[in-house]
């Protein structure tokens, strides 16, 4: 549990929420028992809800898996009162780490965001959540250039794996970030009793800062379509190339296979023809010739 106080604020984080945890919230903020039940159950969506002395958000952050290289729903319950703010969520949650060590380390930016209102705080953080979404998309563009790269340097093959990997991840991102507009909206149109009105345009920022991560999200996932597209027309057209070449060799093995098939029929070996020795040059010669004619004419159809 980690506890930071400025001003007349106090934030307190719970990583992992224990039963313990739990308990020393309820003895000592009596918050509604709904909401304390909430701190130990996952919320399959967003949503925002007022209680008598309290307000809870649910939001779920982007948070990136390096093993499974796909972005995740990072879950973070969020409680406030007139003068605390609680997080809870399961697991390391790095965009919300990062905002707990600046304000351990940089006094200026706790003081900015802990010198005003409850309400005030909870934009500051929701504000720093939001744009720790657009390192993520600078990565996905990266792995976008390298695989724009590796296409058209031959490597179609290989692309088709991370093509797919890559749009997994930009789907993922999307399908955790979309519900999250409405629930910013209902923290403006709603006026919850514990956010003033004064506030409006602070979160209104917040809904466009949601909106430019969106943008830039659809734009990734327009250039990882087209990517694919184009990677999969450089399969196809690698495979119709080697389906045409392994056409022309088959045509021209098979007449020589016919050629040599009937020459050495038994009913052929009984005309004195089969035993002459010119004949042999003459069926050899034949065969040289058709197949050289397959080949010119294979050469000038570009299949091989």
């Amino acid at each position: 549990m980690n506890k930071i106080a400025g001003g007349n604020l106090t934030w307190i984080d719970i990583q992992n929420p224990t039963s313990k945890d739990i308990l020393y919230i309820k003895d000592n903020f009596n918050l509604d028992h709904l909401v304390l039940d909430e701190f130990t159950s996952p919320s399959q969506r967003p949503r925002a809800e007022e209680f008598d002395n309290c307000l809870y958000v649910v939001l779920h952050i982007p948070l990136f898996d390096k093993d499974k290289r796909v972005t995740t729903p990072g879950e973070l319950d969020i409680v406030i009162t007139r003068d605390h703010l609680f997080t809870a969520h399961v697991g390391e949650n790095l965009p919300l780490k990062a905002i707990i060590r600046e304000f351990n380390k940089n006094e200026v930016t706790k003081n900015q965001a802990m010198s005003q209102t409850i309400g005030f705080l909870l934009y500051f953080i929701l504000e720093k959540l939001l744009n720790s979404c657009f390192p993520k998309i600078d990565h996905i563009n990266e792995q976008l250039n390298e695989i724009e790269k590796q296409v058209f340097n031959g490597n179609e093959r290989e692309m088709v794996y991370e093509t797919s990997i890559v749009k997994r991840d930009i789907l993922a991102f999307r399908r955790t970030l979309k519900p999250q507009r409405s629930i910013l909206e209902s923290l403006v149109q709603k006026h919850y009793r514990l956010l003033e009105d004064n506030l409006n345009k602070y979160y209104q920022e917040l809904i466009g800062i949601n909106i430019r991560v969106w943008n830039a999200l659809e734009n990734t996932k327009e250039v990882i379509e087209s990517l694919e597209e184009t990677n999969n027309a450089l399969v196809s057209y690698k495979i119709n190339e080697a389906m045409r070449f392994l056409t022309a060799v088959s045509l021209i093995t098979f007449t020589l296979s016919v050629t040599v098939g009937i020459f050495g029929m038994t009913p052929f070996s009984s005309f004195d023809a089969a035993t002459d020795k010119a004949t042999f040059w003459l069926v050899l010669g034949f065969m040289i010739l058709t197949s050289s004619v397959l080949l010119v004419f294979f050469k000038q159809k570009k299949w091989l």
